[in-house]
């Protein structure tokens, strides 16, 4: 199998999203990914609607790239076989809440006994230990946790489109397991990466992040514009809205004259913030006269960074989405040919030559590869 990480033998016991799209990442960059679920699989099989053919959009959304395994781990024969597993495995990826894989039988000291090369990555809600570290996590309430909710809306705190407290706990995630199978080329030992929802929220708060630390305010909703930086946000044309970022003040002055504004109408960065409403309104005085796509022609000729507000359809659409391979085909066993988003990262040698993955797996049925997989245990076969 091609990619960076072929060779590598996952297993994931995750559930819901954090930590099966950690495990997706490390399949998509050519890992063997077994998913071990429970007889009544992943919890996110049944989120929906959508359902399409009886299965998830949500489960698929973040299970590509895996084969699924059906363990009960409160039986003997189930735990056994996951010793089985562990014994051969690179990576162990959880995401039960802090003692739950104690209870199991299989705390970190009995996984480095069966394997002492295995790296786990462990994620929880709100961290491994601390006084709320028992806690449940779910993204939205992370969201409001973590302060993102605070920064986000035009009117009250608004939640992101996406679960996206989940889906940075597994990127994280799957940078340290990628850091850490790094270290033991070197050491020959297996260690365990933890990381949380609220670990991934606070640290992509960023100039928001320091804004208090260093300058002492605490900062509040942001809306459709920048906090630090003007004009850099949505505006209103005659049908509809763009975007444009005025990262320079080159970028300023020829955004200005497109309009017929005069640039020092507004001089300098910090002139623009404080008297940010006023300049919005200058703005958009002129942008509402004529539609998006003549404004969006302009900026682009003049070279001022502008870009339209597109939907999810148009994105799955656009040419330059489908030009980076950011959407896949593969045969599903119960809804056929389906297309998939594809992976966000691109492998290339020096001269050009992709190291990718070029073959993807559909999301499986639950236990679909049970077969499969004990043959390989019972034989040996299993890498």
């Amino acid at each position: 199998m091609a990619g960076p990480l072929a060779g590598t033998l996952v297993l994931d016991l995750s559930r819901a999203l954090a930590g099966p799209h950690a495990a997706m990442m490390l399949g998509d960059m050519g890992a063997r990914v077994i998913k071990v679920e429970s007889p009544g699989g992943d919890d996110s099989r049944r989120w929906g609607p959508p359902f399409v053919s009886g299965e998830s959009t949500y489960f698929f959304s973040c299970n590509r790239n895996k084969e699924s395994v059906v363990l009960d781990l409160k039986s003997a024969e189930g735990r056994e076989t996951l010793e089985r597993l562990v014994g051969r495995a690179d990576v162990l990826i959880e995401n039960f809440r802090p003692g739950v894989l104690d209870r199991l039988g299989f705390p970190v000291t009995r996984l480095h006994e069966l394997n002492p090369g295995l790296v786990v990555l462990s994620i929880t809600g709100f961290g491994h230990d601390g006084p709320e570290g028992g806690r449940a996590g779910y993204d939205q309430i992370a969201q409001g946790e973590a302060g993102l909710m605070s920064l986000t809306g035009l009117s009250e705190p608004t939640r992101t489109g996406v679960p996206i407290g989940d889906l940075l706990a597994g990127v994280y995630g799957a940078y340290g397991v990628a850091s850490a199978l790094a270290a033991r080329e070197r050491t020959g030992q297996g260690v365990v990466v933890r990381t949380s929802l609220l670990a991934a929220l606070v640290g992509v708060h960023a100039f928001q992040g320091t804004r208090h630390t260093v300058a002492g305010q605490n900062p509040g909703l942001t809306g459709n514009h920048h906090p630090s930086i003007a004009p850099y946000g949505a505006f209103g044309c005659a049908d509809g809205m763009i975007q444009v970022a005025c990262g320079t003040e080159e970028h300023w002055r020829r955004f200005a004259k497109l309009l017929d504004i005069d640039p020092e109408e507004f001089p300098g960065n910090a002139d623009r913030i404080a008297r940010h409403r006023a300049l919005v309104e200058r703005l958009e005085s002129v942008l509402r006269t004529r539609p998006r796509r003549h404004w969006l022609d302009l900026l682009a000729a003049e070279g001022v960074p502008a870009g339209a507000i597109r939907t999810i359809e148009e994105v799955y659409t656009w040419e330059q989405t489908l030009s980076q391979g950011l959407v896949i085909e593969v045969d599903h066993p119960a809804t056929g040919r389906v297309r998939l988003p594809g992976s966000p990262l691109r492998v290339e040698r020096a001269d050009g030559t992709s190291v990718t993955r070029t073959r993807h797996l559909p999301p499986p049925l639950l236990g679909e590869h049970d077969e499969t997989i004990r043959r390989e245990l019972d034989e040996g076969l299993l890498a």
